[in-house]
């Protein structure tokens, strides 16, 4: 599980991985607060993804043992505004307090949303078909912890597990 000390994604290239590395560094360089979200949900954030799942068109890579960290709209927004009130400084992971691999969240999200199970491919076959930084979440991915944000902001979460979010939100 990621900390806040962890870096950002180091295999992330390109151009906006690079930038927003950058801007993380001004940011706490000036002071300020960088809150890292996790995966959105709630209305209208998921709303593509469950389509596909609905579809059979969001399968599981490899054997799914990568982690996610979620994070609802409601929550992340409460988290924001204790950033700005508290005028808190440093760098604060916004996610839900359960890690979610993907061997479990996505079967999970298809069941709330009245959807057969998902497909599961091989990491070969899914490399040339999706883009490098979704199959390595899906395969490897480690989740991120929100303890210091809980800690420092005194942030409570409206939806602590993706698993009660994602079953109100579709139910």
């Amino acid at each position: 599980m990621k900390t806040e000390q962890d870096p950002l994604d180091p295999t992330s290239t390109g151009k906006g991985a690079e930038a927003i590395r950058h801007l993380e560094d001004v940011v706490i360089g000036a002071g300020g607060a960088v809150l890292r979200y996790g995966a959105f949900y709630g209305p209208g954030a998921t709303d593509d993804q469950v389509e596909l799942v609905r579809k059979r068109q969001y399968p599981v890579v490899g054997n799914g043992g990568g982690y996610s960290s979620w994070v609802h709209l409601d929550d992340a927004a409460s988290a924001t505004v204790l950033a700005v009130e508290r005028k808190a400084k440093g760098v604060f992971n916004i996610v839900d307090d359960e890690l979610a691999p993907a061997h479990e969240w996505l079967p999970f999200l298809a069941a709330c949303a009245g959807a057969k199970p998902p497909m599961r491919i091989p990491i070969w076959l899914a490399r040339p078909l999706a883009r490098k930084t979704a199959v390595t979440m899906m395969t490897e991915g480690r989740g991120f912890s929100n303890a210091k944000a809980k800690r420092e902001l005194g942030w409570q979460l409206r939806y602590p597990s993706w698993r009660q979010g994602f079953k109100e939100e579709l139910a």
